[in-house]
């Protein structure tokens, strides 16, 4: 692969700014200059700008800042989310990121002031609907809900002695409220969250009163006497929710969304559902809900739903969606073992990696004893014990008298233990636990399973979850009409009133972009029908070159011949496609085992390179033969070569190996095109400058993720990856950067650096600097337009991000040149969320495709929307199967003035540029690929070896396992480990596709 060559050398950029009509703003000091995050020293030296190749975003000591915060409606974050944004700059007696209260833009009229914190926070109004597009009706999974005339009154609740158990909570204030509602109460039926609130409709005859609450103890079936808890119950008035102010609101009459009362027609509504089933998040299940699916090593799936009131431009909605998850099953712990080793566990000892895996899956189970007849009594499992059951002995007496647990148990019970040589469960108080033999345990029913689910957990949960949307919709109506929502006790007290009907909202069908192909084929032009058009008589716009290349067959069962005709068929399939590939290898095939997988990459390359450097030549693609399942040897194989072999890598598994289909090898060759720097298709408007707001002058549009570690990992980093296009107007091409930061970070830490250079002085770098700084090389232009779209950031972390996230891109762009300040439009992008879209009439073929699901382009601005601000749901991809999940698009900051249809179009168009296949996808491209590189940059952390990590493995391709590495750091503040540098060869390209 040949180096790209940037024209014109480092970017010149000039002093004055992008035209007369710019006006410049004072910026204010930055952060470090006052008092709040100290400017961070950058590990491994400062970023260099500007030089001749991209940086991978070096890591830095981390500065404190946000961390993943939970899920609130629209409107403000909640009062500990607003806490937590201190800690981004001075208290709240001084503005935060003062850096953002003035910025500049291109024309004058247009300049907008950034606020000084999230309190003065105003995101774009809605610009008018759009019109673009064929107009139909679709449903929507919300359900009308109609705000109530009740004044609703807030308590505080203080229980002693302190539960953590919700459930415990609910079971005291459900026995206050049996015997003091008539009494003491005023007749009232008050609406509890759990914890420390408690709704009325209408005051409480006190207003502070303590109550004394006895609960007896579950029944264990002994007979006997079951033990009393006390408590005392504090309940003090707090305040009144306003729904005179939430009417405002859903009439776009008041900005802010009164989060208080959103949250008290939220518990209301969850009151009912929480007695009945078992609650998971703002989820519902129950094994009766829907038949259990065992999902493999001791896990089920249950059935279930979700719940969730939101403000929509048709006033309050109710949005209900079906959901699955998995459970533990409630097997005999011995049963449950069996299953998880997968094996006959009689038939030899336990290992080491046995035990830590056992002990990994039961730690914090409910289990209850079965050795005592009808007494059931239950525990909760701590861990396991290092020595066999046969081998443990405790004192049973003051005198340290000692015996034998499987003494003990065959005198007190008469129970003979036959699995002597497996260890005990402890359980209860780890100081002073008890020894319980696994085969007297059985697992307690309805306990969630929140640990990581392996691949193929994650395929057989999938296949229960996979609906068809008129079987979904059905679903959701019968869920509707079971919990009867309107004949509900608190519903009524409360005056809600919920619609049976799914919302019809107006949508419209945006017509696909026609895409370019090189002139040469047969067909230069496509125009693509229900998302989806192949390759057949095209060749790519820009087709790359392969000159040198080598393969490494890892699989065992792939012979050496098998090995090479598949490579001369992956070579013509490229060169029918438009790529200059060379048919011949530098070196023949070799075939190696997976666990030389280091030795082997590296002899193999130096081979090569011994060959090819006497003629001045690199090595441009490595083609790897993969066995199905691969474990860590994907991410391995990344590793090498991405960070210390500087080459691009293409894996091909065994089953696609031996099938050798065409539909299989042209995607591949779809996949080499773009990481050896082609390009495989752009829109045709782009080339003919007619896409608005992006063809009139140099636009940069970016894609930012962030990914956390699994459920369990509870210490390793998070992954930040940004991409921005590198080529204008045909935005197509995407280089990216990735860095870790702090664990559950969510804020994205190394957008813009500054440090002190002893000899330089004060430096500048990051990751929005650095690509700007190539764009320019790339283009030979600055960019004049900025368009952000940022993936993964839930509606209660806007604020936050957006300060943070767009105080760095103007401090990038500013440490550029003094002047320097494009427009900047940021878009959130996204996909955890439950609404969903049905045809109105699924037999009609022209509003649905083959699988039943609304048809690619079908955009949402209207009715379900939020009541006044920039936002929209688009399903930019054609169904495969199970119901289409629309994405859902926010604008939070627009200086580019983008009308609803532009903005609509341009993100619906690029959906159909993604480089991976011939579909439109789901997400716009720049996010996806963001989420592709931070997911590849997990393969690069150090692995952890220690009992209390686990080896991760997700899906980064077409069906394939990959293993995972993490870093462990000591806590959540603490400096994490940079990653290692990606080779310049390697980041030039789309290395991540």
């Amino acid at each position: 692969m040949t180096p790209q060559q940037y024209p014109g050398g480092p970017p010149n950029y000039p002093q004055q700014g992008r035209g007369s009509q710019q006006q410049q703003i004072p910026r204010g000091t930055a952060p470090s200059q006052r008092g709040g995050v100290s400017g961070p020293v950058y590990a491994g030296g400062p970023l260099m700008t500007p030089t001749p190749e991209l940086h991978q975003a070096t890591q830095a000591p981390q500065q404190p800042g946000v961390t993943m915060q939970p899920r609130t409606p629209y409107g403000k974050p909640p009062a500990e989310v607003v806490h937590a944004e201190s800690s981004l700059g001075p208290s709240s007696s001084q503005p935060v990121h003062e850096a953002m209260d003035q910025l500049s833009v291109q024309k004058e009229e247009l300049v907008q002031v950034a606020p000084a914190s999230s309190k003065s926070m105003r995101f774009p109004l809605r610009p008018g609907k759009g019109s673009s597009g064929i107009r139909c009706i679709v449903k929507a999974n919300h359900f009308f809900a109609e705000l109530p005339d009740k004044d609703l009154h807030q308590y505080d609740v203080t229980i002693t002695p302190e539960v953590t158990s919700r459930g415990v909570n609910r079971a005291v204030m459900a026995q206050l409220v049996k015997l003091y509602k008539v009494s003491h109460l005023g007749k009232r039926l008050p609406a509890y969250d759990g914890r420390k609130s408690l709704y009325t409709a209408g005051p409480l005859p006190f207003v502070s009163k303590d109550f004394k609450i006895t609960l007896l103890d579950e029944d264990d079936g002994s007979g006997g006497s079951r033990r009393e808890r006390e408590f005392k119950v504090a309940i003090k008035f707090a305040s009144r929710a306003d729904l005179h102010h939430l009417g405002l609101f859903l009439e776009g009459r008041q900005a802010d969304a009164p989060q208080e009362a959103l949250q008290v027609l939220d518990i209301v509504l969850r009151e009912l559902p929480t007695s009945r089933y078992t609650p998971v998040g703002r989820s519902f299940y129950d094994p009766h809900l829907g038949q259990r699916q065992p999902l493999g090593e001791g896990l089920e799936s249950w059935r279930g739903f979700y719940q969730s009131i939101r403000p929509t431009q048709m006033g309050l909605s109710l949005n209900i969606d079906m959901s699955s998850t998995a459970f533990i099953e409630p097997l005999p712990v011995i049963d449950f073992v069996t299953q998880l080793l997968n094996r006959d566990v009689s038939a030899r000892p336990l290992s080491d990696s046995d035990r830590v895996k056992i002990k990994k899956a039961l730690r914090g189970v409910k289990v209850e004893v079965t050795h005592r007849g009808n007494m059931r009594r239950k525990y909760r499992i701590s861990g396991l014990t290092s020595q066999a059951t046969r081998e443990l002995n405790f004192p049973v007496d003051e005198r340290g008298t000692m015996k034998s647990v499987v003494e003990y148990f065959r005198e007190t019970y008469g129970f003979a233990i036959q699995h002597v040589q497996w260890p005990c469960l402890q359980v209860g108080n780890t100081q002073r636990p008890n020894y319980l033999p696994m085969e007297v345990c059985k697992i307690v029913e309805g306990q969630r399973y929140s640990k990581r689910l392996n691949e193929r957990q994650i395929t057989a949960l999938l296949k229960v979850t996979c609906q068809r949307p008129q079987d979904r919709e059905r679903d959701i109506l019968k869920t509707v009409a079971h919990n009867n929502y309107d004949n509900d006790d608190y519903a009524k007290e409360f005056g809600i009133k919920i619609s049976q009907k799914l919302a019809s909202v107006e949508a419209r069908i945006l017509p696909p972009p026609w895409l370019k192909y090189h002139d040469t084929g047969r067909e230069k032009d496509c125009l693509p029908q229900v998302g989806q058009w192949n390759m057949m008589n095209k060749k790519m716009v820009n087709g790359g070159r392969v000159a040198s290349w080598i393969c490494i067959n890892f699989a065992r069962n792939v012979q050496d011949n098998t090995a090479r005709t598949f490579c001369s068929e992956l070579a013509q399939m490229c060169t029918i496609s438009g790529m200059a590939f060379n048919p011949d290898y530098v070196l023949p095939p070799l075939s190696a085992r997976p666990e030389q997988v280091e030795r082997v990459l590296k002899t193999r390359f130096h081979e090569a390179m011994t060959k090819l450097q006497p003629q001045k030549k690199e090595l441009d693609l490595l083609i790897v033969i993969l066995p199905d399942n691969n474990g860590s040897l994907y991410g391995d194989l990344k590793r090498i070569c991405e960070t210390e072999l500087g080459v691009v890598s293409q894996c091909c598994l065994t089953k696609h190996v031996f099938k050798m289909s065409k539909q299989y090898l042209a995607n591949v060759a779809l996949k080499i095109n773009v990481k050896v720097g082609g390009r495989n298709t752009v829109l045709r408007d782009a080339l003919s400058r007619r896409i608005p707001n992006v063809s009139d002058v140099p636009t940069i549009i970016f894609g930012a993720d962030v990914t956390h570690p699994h459920p369990g990992e509870d210490s390793s980093p998070s992954i930040a990856a940004v991409v921005a296009s590198q080529d204008w107007p045909e935005i197509t091409k995407y280089a990216g950067l990735v860095c870790a930061q702090a664990h559950r970070q969510e804020l994205i830490q190394d957008l813009f650096k500054e440090w002190q250079d002893p000899n330089k002085g004060k430096m500048s770098g990051g990751m929005i600097k650095e690509l700007l700084i190539s764009f320019r090389r790339a283009t030979g232009q600055k960019p004049q337009r900025i368009i952000f779209y940022r993936d993964g950031v839930s509606e209660g972390q806007f604020y936050q991000v957006l300060l943070y996230e767009l105080d760095a891109i103007r401090k990038a762009c500013a440490s550029l040149e003094p002047n320097y300040q494009p427009p900047v439009t940021f878009v959130v992008v996204q996909k955890r969320h439950h609404t969903r879209l049905f045809a109105n009439n699924h037999q009609d073929r022209s509003s649905t495709d083959r699988s039943g699901n609304i048809l690619p382009g079908t955009v949402v601005d209207s009715k379900i929307c939020h009541p006044t601000e920039f936002d929209f749901y688009l399903c930019s991809h054609a169904g495969i199967q199970g119901t289409s999940r629309p994405a859902h698009y926010h604008v939070l900051w627009d200086e580019n003035k983008f009308q609803a249809d532009a903005l609509q179009s341009l993100t619906n168009n690029l959906c159909y540029t993604y480089a991976r296949c011939t579909r439109s996808v789901s997400i716009v491209p720049p996010a996806y690929y963001a989420h592709l590189a931070a997911f590849r940059a997990r393969f690069y952390m150090e692995p952890d070896t220690s009992d209390s990590g686990s080896m991760t493995s997700g899906a980064g391709g077409r069906g394939m396992q990959q293993g995972g590495r993490t870093t462990r750091v000591p806590g959540a503040n603490a400096a994490v480990r940079p990653l290692p540098a990606l080779k310049d060869n390697v980041k030039r390209v789309m290395f991540y596709c």
